[in-house]
């Protein structure tokens, strides 16, 4: 199959020591959006997302839990399973690091990178923050008023000395200079794209891979003693998922190397600087390309335990409405930049872009369809300068969406197809088919039919953010489910005047409260 023809993005697989929240919802919701989006567009896609089931971290947690880390993440990689039900999220597969066939792909990678003279047997001695599962160098630390040394991340590290593996790091600096140099598109946005940069360029140190302290992990092969070095072990669920270690497996072959991986701005370095040069170590391609976004706080405040903040994502839904949260996620701020949720905020999208805008659009149009002409599509006559624009505005919205969606500009997609929106409200108020019915109910006609045909491209582009609503809209288009992928879009899938339409039912109903 051809590449063009194939599309495999990644969630980063969560760490199952505490309950999904929004952050899980909006990473795995920007890869749901992409693998909707490609596949409408007619490619191959298969859509990873899973849990990071080992580590001390887990460990630790399950112990506090009065549970053994078996059936602690059992418990607890079900809440990921049913988040993705949950925000309809169409993955493909739902990967666990505790499954066989992870197991035997981690321990194949290990023997690779062994048999290539890439990991040797030492001791560490360092810092260790097991909240990150994350090793840092004493320059990077703050200290506390506690007398505690603080990682970055603002996680207590503490010493640790033991065995341990390390993989040669050091020696992939130049390395992975050169494939960011060769392969401008890996590392986004550009703002993550300098940090990595400037990271590789101040110095790598081999990095320890094997633990020795705890067991819950996968064995390292002929060295039971030890359990490998959990990102080792959560990276490496990427290439477990489509096949490896069987180079030969037609799902590897079609879909490695990854499209995709997109991640939080917090792991970034795990998968722009460890991953590649782990896989390049091992004689693998690497990704084509990693995309670590931003992150939300609530009402202004960092989102914490302590403060009792945190956005629960069915509780989101059951709030505002499923398809209404993923259209304001994807919406509100610039994908890659940090972001603020504001019930406000949330309400104005709701009621302003959705149901005053599309909904309105969609709401108007098709009800004067039902009242004026046999409650059918219309037979239009010959199209004005006006009607060819607005249509000339739909039919090119495709080609303008495809590279903002490769680039994950998902903001950016959904202001060019609101502007569309724009572009039919204001048209309606021109063109006043109310007025026309008395005057020119020929002219009525042809200006709702360009309308619905508006509509109709509109609804098909939002699919892959708004599913529901969107299936909703196109079916009172009488639009059949064979004719909502972007082939049908353009001349060739047009509305066929004559066809009966259902009675218009609103999409998106107002959210009333005072106070917003």
């Amino acid at each position: 199959m051809a590449e063009a023809e194939r599309y495999y993005v990644t969630t980063p697989i969560y760490y199952v020591n505490d309950a999904p929240h929004i952050g899980h919802a909006y990473t795995t919701l920007a890869c749901d959006a992409l693998a909707r989006f490609m596949r409408l567009d007619g490619r191959s896609v298969h859509f990873l997302t899973g849990t990071d089931e080992h580590g001390q971290k887990v460990a630790k947690s399950a112990a506090a839990a009065g549970m053994s880390p078996k059936d602690f993440t059992d418990k607890v990689s079900q809440n990921f399973r049913e988040l993705a039900k949950a925000m309809n999220f169409s993955n493909d597969d739902f990967i666990r690091t505790t499954e066989e066939r992870h197991k035997k792909s981690c321990q194949e990678l290990w023997r690779r990178l062994k048999e290539r003279g890439e990991v040797y047997l030492g001791s560490y001695a360092g810092w260790y923050a097991v909240r990150d599962e994350a090793y840092y160098g004493e320059e990077e630390l703050t200290l506390a008023p506690n007398g505690k040394r603080i990682a970055p991340s603002g996680a207590e590290v503490e010493w640790v000395e033991e065995p341990s593996y390390f993989f040669k790091l050091s020696q992939w600096g130049d390395k992975l200079l050169k494939f960011y140099e060769d392969n401008p598109q890996f590392l986004a946005p550009e703002s993550r794209r300098n940090e990595i940069i400037s990271f590789v360029k101040s110095g790598l140190r081999d990095l320890s891979v094997s633990r020795t302290t705890f067991n819950w992990g996968v064995p390292v092969p002929d060295d039971p003693d030890h359990v490998m070095y959990v990102w080792l072990d959560a990276l490496t669920n990427y290439i477990t998922a489509v096949g490896f270690p069987d180079d030969n497996a037609p799902s590897y072959r079609k879909f490695w190397p990854a499209d995709l991986h997109m991640v939080g701005k917090d792991i970034a370095r795990f998968h722009m600087v460890y991953w590649p040069a782990f896989l390049m170590a091992a004689g693998l391609e690497p990704p084509r390309r990693v995309f670590a976004h931003g992150w939300w706080t609530n009402e202004g405040q960092k989102m914490s335990k302590s403060l009792g903040n945190a956005l629960e994502p069915h509780a989101m839904v059951a709030k505002y409405g499923l398809d209404q949260v993923r259209y304001f996620l994807l919406r509100e701020i610039p994908f890659g930049n940090d972001g603020d949720f504001s019930h406000r905020s949330m309400v104005h999208r709701m009621n302003g872009d959705l149901a005053n805008d599309l909904g309105n659009l969609a709401q108007r149009v098709l009800s004067m369809i039902n009242k004026n002409c046999g409650e059918q599509v219309p037979q239009p006559g010959a199209f004005t300068d006006a009607d060819k624009k607005l249509l000339s505005s739909a039919h090119g919205l495709l080609a303008k969406v495809r590279p903002l969606m490769a680039e994950q500009a998902f903001h950016r997609t959904l202001e060019a197809i609101w502007q569309v929106v724009g572009d039919g409200n204001r048209y309606v108020d021109e063109q006043a088919p109310w007025a026309l019915k008395k005057t020119d109910p020929a002219r009525m006609a042809t200006v709702l039919y360009v309308l619905a045909e508006t509509v109709r491209h509109v609804a098909i582009l939002v699919q892959p953010v708004m599913p529901h609503s969107m299936a909703k809209m196109l079916d009172q288009l009488a639009v059949p489910d064979d004719a909502r992928t972007f082939s049908a879009l353009g001349d060739g899938g047009t509305l066929k005047p004559g066809t009966k339409l259902p009675k218009p039912e609103g999409v998106f109903p107002r959210y009333v409260d005072e106070a917003a």
